[in-house]
């Protein structure tokens, strides 16, 4: 790719961003503060590989908002890594973690590898030197800037971070915090895997329970029976359609990159999965039809579709086909800026990735609280709730002379534990999100369309925190 395709990705979030900040009433100067990265790190090291040659290292990390402490921002392994895109995403957290108010400022960090091509030995020795150049800088810490997984990287990396962190800082306290989606044995969070897809899931339920936009758009209110197609089955593309179909929704098409099915009777994510895993291959499963291209699942008629897979798949040349009523972006920037101008045109609402999959940092956030805390969510209260419930239930049992079913005193007894607390923190966050956007639009019907209104909300939240600490003299 050449830099020039890559810095576009940079300028389109700036495009976006000066789209929105014409509906806001900041001053130029504030406006030109939150779009610039505030410091940008770009490391070169040698690492030796298991061959003995020596290799250099081309890694990065941008804080791009220091309006809320710490930066927060996922590390990617990849080879297209290079500072305009790293740049890009950190400022996309930004304004992500405002819409759904975490109060973190935006962070994004890259190591320029394929890690397929390296062994376990030789990216262990990456991550951790990696680490340690950001120590040495201050570029990492529970208070400064704390990283994430993200392409290329997992739960494995973090606890190297967080390894390598501790033992160069020791007797700080609070280590466990510089680093989020860490295994839950290393004070990591339940409730994390299925977090990004469970929040699109919040998200979209939440839109489909606005009577004045489902009339617009012709639908009836609530999830249920309606058709959704799901693009993707990586984790966030399964947990996605697995939440639509145990809320009574019909997921009639699944598409990967070897192709798509269909059925409109409705696919069960976990069947077809395994398929998948058996054959190598989700075509020919049983029961659905096989779409000659993968990208023909993006065009069929439905009501909802989640594309959870790559980016710009949605783009100027194939938008005027799309006959779905709601898009769900649950991938980074599947939809393009030519694709938007279609959807307005077309009247389709298209929720924005930028909030709708914030459930990852949401659940981070929580993460994070809990290394600060020191204590496992549910903890302190679940066995109090357990035992409360139990009392209550007993008396009204014996005042009704009529006992409920096993099932129902399961339910009632039951005392959350942290995936219910992670869970529940998640879909309050994720309904209070959709209800700040749909109100910023309400209030202006001049913004075209919902990612706009996102990022208004956004900017208006950042430029209030700037504007309160004073930074401006």
């Amino acid at each position: 790719m050449s830099s020039n395709q890559h810095y576009s990705f940079f300028h389109s979030v700036e495009r976006s961003f000066d789209k929105a900040a014409k509906f806001t009433k900041w001053d130029l100067g504030i406006l030109e503060q939150i779009k610039a990265c505030n410091s940008v790190y770009q490391m070169r090291f040698p690492v030796k590989l298991d061959n003995g040659k020596i290799e250099v290292i081309e890694a990065y990390r941008v804080q791009h908002s220091q309006h809320k402490s710490p930066c927060k921002g996922g590390i990617r392994f990849s080879d297209e890594v290079n500072q305009d895109e790293v740049m890009a995403l950190a400022s996309l957290m930004t304004y992500k973690c405002a819409i759904v108010n975490v109060p973190f400022g935006g962070g994004k960090g890259g190591i320029k590898i394929n890690p397929k091509k390296y062994s376990t030995y030789e990216l262990e020795k990456i991550t951790r030197r990696y680490t340690a150049e950001l120590v040495k800088k201050n570029f990492i810490g529970p208070g400064i800037d704390v990283p994430a997984p993200d392409y290329g990287t997992g739960p494995r990396e973090m606890s190297w971070i967080v390894d390598t962190y501790a033992s160069l800082k020791p007797g700080e306290i609070d280590a466990a915090g510089c680093v989020t989606g860490k295994p839950v044995t290393q004070g990591g969070v339940r409730g994390r895997t299925e977090a990004t897809g469970l929040g699109v899931f919040f998200g979209i339920r939440e839109v489909c329970n606005m009577p004045d936009v489902m009339q617009k758009l012709g639908l009836t209110i609530g999830v249920e029976n309606k058709k959704v197609v799901v693009q993707g089955l990586g984790n966030v593309g399964y947990h996605s359609a697995k939440f639509f179909r145990e809320a009574g929704a019909k997921v009639i098409a699944l598409a990967e990159y070897e192709g798509a099915i269909f059925n409109e009777n409705g696919l069960n994510e976990e069947e077809v999965f395994q398929h998948r895993k058996a054959t190598g291959s989700i075509l020919n499963f049983p029961g659905a039809t096989n779409l000659a291209k993968n990208s023909d699942a993006l065009e069929l008629a439905c009501d909802i579709l989640i594309p959870a897979a790559l980016e710009n798949v949605i783009n100027g040349e194939n938008a005027p086909r799309v006959q779905a009523k709601i898009i769900g972006e649950a991938a980074n920037g599947p939809c393009t800026p030519e694709a938007d101008e279609v959807f307005i045109k077309k009247g389709i609402l298209c929720v924005p990735d930028m909030y709708l999959n914030a459930g990852g940092v949401t659940v981070s956030y929580f993460e994070w609280l809990k290394n600060l805390s020191h204590v496992r969510y549910g903890r302190m209260e679940k066995r109090f709730t357990e035992n409360m419930n139990t009392h209550i239930l007993s008396q009204i049992e014996e005042l009704t002379g009529k006992n409920v079913t096993e099932s129902e005193r399961k339910f009632i007894m039951h005392g959350p534990d942290e995936h219910d607390l992670v869970h529940s923190g998640l879909e309050e966050t994720m309904i209070n999100a959709t209800r700040e956007i749909m109100d910023v639009w309400k209030d202006n019907p001049e913004i075209p369309d919902m990612r706009t209104a996102a990022y208004v909300s956004a900017i208006n939240k950042v430029a209030t925190s700037y504007a309160e600490l004073g930074i401006f003299p």
